[in-house]
């Protein structure tokens, strides 16, 4: 995620942010330019811009006042939610014990996810190719999971300490709730830009034939764990289970990275590669990594970045910060995802709209697969 400023002041603010504490002012984040805007107040729970002053009024989304979100809407807008919380189909009952606390940890890792998902210029809602809308449902007791369209996180995810207990109950190297949200939208992209952009073949070639009988596949995975050589060509164990986890397993590790170096460019710590071998010194050629960078050019600059964050997660006792190998064919899986992403975009021009569909509290549970 790249830095922010306060519009008003240029003081460092970031993502969840709701006051510039340099001048003071309300802060919301514009899903339109991707930034964070400082306002002014005008009454009536309305606010302007203070850089576009003639511009349309905005408010703050509706669960702004749960402190769960910072978006803004036009002040005429048919919904009360932002473009990331009219995705919630179902959330859970906040008058329960815990769940505010969890649905707000929950709606910030989404945030991230729909972050990227608009910076990438993917659509978050697919009704133009048959595929429908985009949608969420956090509730408790519930399997974390993908159902036509409907990404299921169970609340309990929210907790660290039962967080901690999956991982190594299905021994993962890596388990957080921005990782589950990236690895289930894969599931959903890959019917837009794989199954219905004409991809199969390309598809099954590098990732194996998605007909295989999933379910008799998942039941063997857990069964009898991961393939022994899963490492010569996956991302992760999880990923060798069936084609369509291989490819949600590097549709999430693409947007780890995308991010990451992201983040990294835009504070000025990122090592390149050439940084490491001739000594080059910053500032580096920045590029939109999101929408410039060659997919050959990404990685060369992941891999030293990774290393060096590996090392100073050891030098403080931490364990690795991307604790995971890319091997040549996983790396062809991740070029793949970059171009089918480049190139559906380019294809369709702009990203589509979100559409008007409002959440609502739930205090029972929904199971997902």
């Amino acid at each position: 995620m790249k830095k922010f400023a306060c519009s008003k002041c240029r003081t460092t603010v970031y993502f969840p942010n709701v006051q510039c504490l340099g001048c003071g002012h309300a802060l919301g984040f514009d899903s339109t330019s991707l930034e964070i805007i400082a306002l002014e107040p005008i009454g009536d729970g309305l606010f302007r811009k203070i850089r576009d002053r003639k511009g349309t009024p905005v408010r703050f989304c509706a669960n702004a006042v749960h402190g769960a979100c910072n978006w803004l809407i036009p002040a005429d807008s048919a919904s009360d939610r932002c473009r990331a919380c009219d995705l919630n189909r179902t959330i859970p009952n906040l008058s329960e014990p815990g769940n505010l606390m969890a649905w707000v940890e929950l709606e910030q890792a989404k945030k991230m996810l729909v972050y990227s998902l608009l910076r990438f210029g993917l659509p978050l809602d697919g009704s133009s190719t048959g595929i429908g809308r985009l949608v969420f449902d956090f509730v408790r007791d519930a399997l974390t999971g993908h159902l036509d369209g409907v990404i299921t996180i169970a609340v309990q995810e929210a907790d660290a300490v039962e967080r901690e207990r999956q991982r190594q109950q299905f021994d993962e190297r890596y388990r957080s709730l921005l990782g589950h949200l990236r690895h289930e939208s894969g599931h959903f992209y890959w019917t837009l830009l794989v199954a219905n952009s004409g991809r199969l073949d390309e598809f099954r070639e590098l990732f194996g034939d998605e007909r295989e009988d999933y379910q008799a596949a998942l039941a063997r995975h857990h069964g009898q764990g991961a393939r022994a050589d899963w490492q010569l060509s996956h991302v992760s164990a999880y990923a060798s289970s069936h084609p369509w986890e291989d490819w949600a397993e590097t549709w999430a590790h693409y947007l780890h990275m995308v991010d990451a170096l992201d983040t990294a460019e835009s504070n000025g710590m990122e090592p390149r590669a050439a940084g490491f071998v001739t000594g080059t010194v910053w500032p580096f050629k920045t590029y939109d990594v999101y929408r410039a960078e060659t997919f050959v050019a990404l990685m060369e600059r992941w891999v030293p970045l990774t290393l060096a964050l590996n090392s100073l997660n050891r030098s403080m006792g931490h364990s690795d910060f991307y604790p995971f190998v890319i091997p040549a064919p996983a790396k062809a899986k991740l070029a793949f995802v970059h171009t089918a992403i480049r190139k559906f975009v380019h294809a369709k021009g702009a990203p589509g709209s979100v559409g008007n569909h409002k959440s609502h509290q739930a205090s029972d549970a929904r199971t997902g697969a």
